[in-house]
């Protein structure tokens, strides 16, 4: 299953709306300048995910997990390799004395990262399906990419597919770069693209 270049405009554009949302967000909450770049989007199997994030993790990933609910429901995961959420926490904090690991206060930052951003992109989508989308209390995992992916793939029987949203975040001269990705189950993602046909009809 591809998008069409029609349902990758709309679905760009809808994201480019959350990710501004989001830095806007970000800049008022950090008294920064915070930029994310325009997503780069692709759809693909989830047993094909792998294959999409190979050479962007090596080793542990610090993802929030938001799980929504509705009659649109799914996973929606805020990724970053090790060395961006620790790049990523001391950007938005700020004058702390960077550590090698992630400690609480980094976690609560990211934490709140993801909570903020993965609210306004499924927030975009509950608005363009017109439906109420329920969230989960986002959770920070750090686990090796496949023990992640394996964990998305158990408990569900039906296909599913991901969307993968590439972008930067961007401060002063620094940017570190994430994936949001958003795992769908065949009716919810049917339901996505018949709306965004009729977004760009």
């Amino acid at each position: 299953m591809n998008l069409s270049p029609q349902q990758q405009d709309a679905l760009t554009e809808l994201i480019n709306i959350a990710f501004s949302r989001t830095a806007a967000a970000l800049s008022e909450m950090t008294n920064l300048r915070v930029l994310l770049d325009v997503p780069r989007i692709t759809l693909c199997p989830i047993a094909e995910l792998a294959k999409q994030l190979d050479g962007f993790v090596v080793g542990e990933v610090a993802t929030v997990h938001q799980i929504f609910t509705g009659p649109v429901s799914g996973d929606a995961l805020l990724m970053l390799n090790y060395e961006g959420a620790l790049m990523l926490s001391d950007m938005l904090t700020g004058g702390r004395v960077p550590s090698p690991r992630l400690d609480a206060s980094d976690r609560e930052v990211l934490t709140e990262v993801g909570n903020i951003l993965l609210n306004a992109c499924l927030g975009m989508f509950g608005n363009l399906l017109k439906v109420h989308v329920t969230f989960s209390v986002p959770r920070l995992q750090l686990a090796e990419i496949h023990a992640l992916l394996n964990s998305l793939m158990i408990g569900s029987d039906e296909l599913r597919h991901a969307l993968v949203v590439y972008t930067n975040f961007r401060m002063r001269d620094n940017a570190v770069t994430g994936y949001l990705v958003i795992v769908l189950g065949v009716a919810s993602l049917d339901w996505l693209l018949t709306a965004l046909d009729q977004l760009g009809a």
